[in-house]
């Protein structure tokens, strides 16, 4: 029965998933509930009291009878001045148990009557933990199913000196070249810049890497489209390729779903070393859920109708090649409303909106630029 309020408390630097599970069911019991995130002397740590202090609170806005506190000294002081009877502690192994009675033992010694309160982890949860988040971080590995998307970006401002932000739209709507003149305009102003074709990366899988994880692939994607795909030596035509899945939907899922973890492991290999703003260049960011890359943070542009046709023909494109292609991607309207439904359940992104219009690009970009180098100034301080 809900009769009292409770106190969960733990560094956070940073908070992760792993602590949300604890606090949810928490804050399903107790009508009040506290999340300190306090300081240990003996620890030293990535981000500032503030810092964890800020993070933990956009992490837990979605909770209604949850407040988050700083504090410093002895967890159990603090209980027994703000009249907080019950103190939650989480357990992940059996190394935090003997850690948490311990610390549970050395309050009962303060002789304050505060009660205590062990919640076990998810089966799920045992390896999450703050360390684990920042040791992969440090590797480049994908920390999305360890902390929430805001300390995702935080962590790769801090640990990799990246900004990263996403750039789709519609197909011929000009992304490898605003790309271009983004990074430019963007080296002139002292801004480092990277452009990451992910279209790209998909291309090198299928027609040029030989380690044996890419040859597996091309063999499976062979056998599941046919062999008239694949070359003589092996490799994909990309061409015939794309008369089969980009005329059936079903297909071009079936692709996606075999490519995805492959091209993730290349893409953390492009991404590895590099700092500065990150461009991710790929037409099916909103389509494949793959904005969670660039924390929800994507540049959307848009073209006007001719010019998207004109630049598409351009390519050789035959009539029957433009119909495939159109159908195969969301409108700009519909990736719009995808990525804005994506933020909204996430409570973490932004959408910068470009209209690739070349009587207006010039100002345009500038405008772009402006936003962009306001959102990159923690970067520039590291």
């Amino acid at each position: 029965m809900k009769t009292m309020k409770a106190i969960y408390a733990f560094s956070g630097d940073p908070i992760t998933f792993g602590h949300i599970h604890i606090i949810k069911r928490a804050a399903a019991i107790f009508p009040e509930l506290i999340v300190g995130i306090g300081v240990n002397p003996a620890k030293k740590y990535l981000f500032t009291l503030e810092e964890r202090l800020q993070l933990a609170k956009e992490a837990l806005s979605g909770f209604s009878n949850i407040s988050v506190v700083a504090f410093r000294g002895l967890l159990v002081d603090y209980a027994f001045e703000n009249n907080i009877p019950v103190i939650i502690r989480g357990l992940r192994n059996s190394e935090d148990f003997n850690m948490e009675l311990m610390l549970h033992q050395i309050g009962e010694s303060q002789d304050m009557h505060i009660e205590t309160l062990f919640l076990p982890s998810g089966p799920d949860m045992g390896h999450i933990s703050s360390g684990a988040a920042k040791a992969l971080q440090s590797e480049q590995g994908f920390v999305s199913d360890y902390v929430p998307l805001n300390v995702k970006q935080k962590l790769e401002e801090k640990i990799s000196g990246q900004f990263i932000v996403g750039v789709t739209g519609e197909i011929g709507s000009g992304k490898s070249y605003i790309c271009n003149k983004l990074a430019k305009a963007a080296e002139a102003e002292g801004i480092q810049v990277h452009v990451i074709s992910i279209d790209r990366i998909g291309h090198s899988i299928l027609e040029s890497l030989s380690e044996p994880l890419y040859k597996e692939l091309r063999g499976l994607l062979s056998e599941k489209f046919g062999d008239a795909i694949r070359n003589a030596d092996g490799f994909i035509d990309t061409k015939a390729l794309g008369k089969i899945i980009f005329s059936d939907r079903k297909k071009l899922d079936e692709f996606n779903s075999i490519i995805y973890k492959p091209l993730l492991l290349k893409l953390r290999r492009e991404l590895y070393g590099k700092k500065g703003l990150i461009l991710l260049d790929s037409a099916l960011i909103a389509e494949s859920n793959m904005a969670y890359l660039c924390n929800n943070n994507v540049l959307l542009l848009h073209s006007p109708k001719e010019q998207q046709l004109s630049r598409l023909e351009e390519r050789g494109y035959s009539a029957e090649q433009l119909e495939q292609r159109i159908n195969s991607q969301y409108s700009y309207e519909t990736k719009l409303a995808c990525l804005q439904k994506t933020i909204s359940e996430s409570r973490y992104g932004k959408i910068y909106r470009f209209v690739n219009d070349a009587a207006e690009s010039t100002t345009n970009l500038q405008t772009l630029l402006d936003a962009l180098a306001k959102d990159l100034m923690p970067l520039a301080a590291h």
